[in-house]
């Protein structure tokens, strides 16, 4: 036993000296330095007026955030930045500073789960993986927002589409016609009005249209995106009118929606065989219960 708790004691010893040391790495390596320009500076400026929690726990994740940038895991900060990007630059984050809320999430979750097992003498097992879990949270936290704004994108693109090409009919052109809707939105933190916005910063920077309109796809991974995208490439490839292009597009969306309601509703009916099954079940046996329960006590045949 004296050996048991000899080992403990250093286990633990050498977990705070560790956490002692990375305090201290953590505490003189400078900070990273705050985004303040871009849709990330933006994505920053507003999350930290919003969010209280953010703020106060943001100069931290700066610090730590510079000494992750010591790991080398090309492939991970390869998926974490598609992520980001898909996101939307979620909370004006970038690799480093997303791998270190991970560590101190899933830090966080393992002390609260350390004092949780003491108290109830469970097994070590629940810190591990309480570590585990909190270091998972904000990547799927990140991937969750990027599935949301894909999903609003989507939404929203054949009523955009069709805006564009009346624009055109008017007598604009494409980036006018995009510059025209961003500016008419009556909200402009929409997921496509930043999209549209991010495309015409691209064109206005000097980028091509199909290498504008190609990022975009990129942010916003769905079917519909891609194939406007690709009719828009094809269309300036070909000669053919965008306008004609974009309201042929709209109308495909619009039809595909509407096929996608149906067959929705239809599975909705399957699905509500088995609850109304159920429901009927439970007035059966209301109505029969009383009956059975006299006959099987015999009331009915002393009456």
């Amino acid at each position: 036993m004296n050996g048991t708790h000899t080992i403990l004691a250093s286990a633990w010893l050498a977990m705070a000296g560790g956490l002692f040391g990375l305090s201290f790495r953590i505490v003189r390596r400078a900070a990273l330095v705050r985004p303040a320009l871009g849709n990330r500076g933006l994505k920053r400026a507003r999350a930290l007026s919003e969010g209280v929690f953010f703020a106060r726990i943001e100069p931290l994740l700066r610090h730590t955030a510079a000494w992750m940038g010591d790991l080398h895991v090309p492939r991970l900060r390869t998926s974490i930045a598609r992520d980001l990007r898909r996101s939307g630059d979620y909370l004006g984050l970038c690799e480093d500073e997303l791998l270190a809320m991970s560590l101190l999430s899933g830090i966080s979750f393992a002390i609260v789960m350390a004092f949780i097992t003491s108290a109830l003498q469970l097994s070590q097992l629940c810190v591990v993986s309480a570590l585990v879990l909190g270091a998972m949270l904000p990547v799927f936290r990140v991937k969750a927002v990027a599935s949301a704004r894909a999903s609003s994108v989507t939404r929203s693109l054949p009523g955009v589409i069709e805006l564009a090409a009346m624009c055109m009919g008017a007598g604009l052109d494409f980036p006018r016609a995009l510059r025209r809707i961003v500016e008419s939105a009556a909200d402009s933190s929409q997921a496509i009005i930043e999209e549209l916005r991010r495309v015409l910063q691209e064109l206005d920077l000097g980028h091509t249209r199909r290498a504008a309109m190609t990022a975009f796809s990129e942010r916003v991974p769905s079917d519909e995106v891609r194939e406007l995208v690709n009719s828009v490439v094809q269309s300036e490839e070909k000669g053919t009118p965008l306008a004609r292009v974009l309201t042929i597009q709209a109308r495909t969306l619009r039809l595909r929606r509407s096929v996608a309601a149906e067959e929705t509703a239809s599975e909705a009916a399957l699905m509500l065989i088995g609850p109304m099954s159920l429901i009927f079940l439970c007035v059966i046996a209301l109505l029969l219960g009383p009956v059975v329960l006299r006959v099987m006590t015999g009331g009915l045949v002393s009456s």
